[in-house]
């Protein structure tokens, strides 16, 4: 910051500033007015540095207006062991910005405290080791530099944040009938495998798929920040909910654009794959999403992580999170349907389906077929085997799975790459003879093949057994609906 003596009065902010970040020029000058400071009479240059990166945002409000204060020494003590952050209205009130779990995590890096909006505290309080003061206004900032007031950090209670925040509201025990498909998603909850639901409308493959996350290990504190950080990035984090505990649900419409899902924009942001790290990303009507919105998933899908590139910068988000898709079986929904005749033509049907490219079909390893729910399955009485139940089952999988890849620094069956399936899928000879026979009646290809080692793996793990016999590879076939031509 440089203050000049000599000049006529001006205010400049330089260093690659958005509209939001010039216009708190006048944000400032009308909040200093406002509680009784006379703004500077004399040339003002505020320096954004590093220079060549771009600077967005209202968050820059309250650092500026602190900066200001101390070069007119309106501040006795000094304030170079802070970070600010927050925007301010025009009388002075602090008010809150995105981004404050990530200041926090910056300022406990640097060893600094940090002063944001009182809103923001509790989210930023869940990063342990960094003196975090919340604040409501432009006056309370001075008095508490000045050494005029007592304020003490915030704390959270991290146990308490992630006890009061880790309930679902869905349960698997709504769904009516539909076993086989339950069934399925436990053991691709159990291993990490992508699924792909294929049935007619109202089937309920949207209703199975809300219900994923409520069978996924519970979060841990350090996936609920990096979860919550994301969120808290694009402004998504509700008031009162500092922490978020529970396994994210994202499902975009099939309109949406390759940068609203993948991440971009100008100054790059996280996009729909990146707010559904560490949960599920559920594509509802597959093939009415656009060819090239599908095929920039590719490598989140493989890597867990996303590097959106833009002229002003390059940036990487976490995106580690099980896809779940779901596709009627033609255009018009009925095909295969017994209580519906199917209107489509053999030309529509094979049109419709290859809209989905054979490379993302590859990174699927469940093809579902999910039927439509009998009257008398809909109208009983019974409920279904309640969410905490299946998790359980899914927990003991993938601590074996933890304990057999935890040295690779993969965790699920899902993440196996070709030297994992050579070293733990052997196959005795029932079992082999069963792949072979389905390999050559079936017509499957390599990367079918493959696909149902990893997932005969993962049904022998929710069983406890070390070897893969006859029966996981005869479960692990029929989760493999496109390659056996059911469709």
């Amino acid at each position: 910051m440089d203050i000049s003596s000599r000049g006529l009065p001006h205010f400049s902010i330089v260093g690659l500033p958005d509209a939001a970040v010039k216009e708190s020029r006048d944000r400032v000058r009308a909040a200093l007015k406002n509680i009784g400071v006379n703004f500077p009479l004399r040339p003002v240059t505020i320096n954004l540095a590093p220079a060549d990166l771009k600077k967005e945002g209202s968050a820059f409000d309250l650092p500026i207006a602190v900066g200001l204060m101390a070069a007119e020494g309106f501040l006795s003590a000094p304030s170079n062991g802070f970070i600010f952050t927050g925007e301010l209205s025009l009388d002075g009130r602090i008010k809150p910005v995105r981004g404050a779990l990530s200041m926090a995590l910056l300022a406990r890096q640097m060893g600094l405290k940090l002063i944001l909006p009182g809103e923001n505290a509790g989210e930023a309080a869940v990063v342990e080791g960094v003196p975090v003061f919340g604040m409501r206004s432009l006056p309370d900032v001075i008095d508490f530099l000045n050494g005029g007031s007592t304020e003490t950090p915030f704390e959270t209670d991290l146990l308490q944040a992630m006890a009061e925040n880790s309930g679902y509201e869905d349960d698997f025990s709504d769904v009516k009938g539909q076993e086989h498909a339950k069934r399925a998603l436990e053991v691709a909850a159990a291993g990490g495998h992508n699924v792909l639901l294929i049935g007619p409308p109202g089937s309920g493959k949207t209703m199975l798929s809300k219900r994923l996350p409520t069978v996924l290990p519970p979060m841990t504190l350090d996936e609920a920040i990096e979860t919550t950080r994301v969120h808290s990035v694009v402004g998504l984090l509700r008031e009162g909910r500092p922490l978020l505990a529970t396994r994210p649900f994202r499902s975009p419409h099939h309109t949406i654009s390759d940068v609203a899902l993948i991440g971009g924009g100008q100054t790059p942001r996280p996009g729909e794959v990146s707010l559904a790290h560490n949960g599920v990303l559920f594509l509802d009507e597959l093939p009415e999403f656009k060819r090239n919105v599908l095929e920039v998933l590719r490598q989140p899908i493989e890597e867990g992580a996303v590097t959106v590139s833009r002229a002003a910068a390059s940036i990487t988000y976490p995106a580690a999170f099980m896809l779940v898709a779901a596709m009627n079986p033609c255009p018009c929904g009925y095909f295969g349907d017994g209580r519906h005749q199917c209107t489509c033509t053999a030309g529509q049907i094979h049109r419709y389906r290859r809209k989905v490219s054979g490379p993302l079909l590859d990174r699927i390893d469940i093809h579902l077929d999910v039927p439509a729910v009998p009257y008398r399955e809909l109208s009983t009485e019974h409920q279904g085997e309640k969410s905490g139940s299946i998790r359980q089952r899914v927990l003991k999988a993938r601590q074996k799975q933890h304990e057999r890849f935890g040295a690779d620094g993969i965790y699920t069956n899902g993440r196996m790459k070709t030297r994992h399936i050579k070293k733990h899928c052997k196959l005795g000879a029932d079992a082999q003879a069963i792949l072979d026979s389905a390999m050559q009646k079936l017509a499957l290809s390599a990367r079918a093949y493959a696909r149902i080692l990893k997932l005969s793996r993962t049904i022998a793990d929710m069983e406890g057994s070390a070897d893969l016999l006859s029966h996981h590879v005869a479960e692990a076939i029929q989760y493999r609906t496109l390659d056996r031509g059911v469709f």
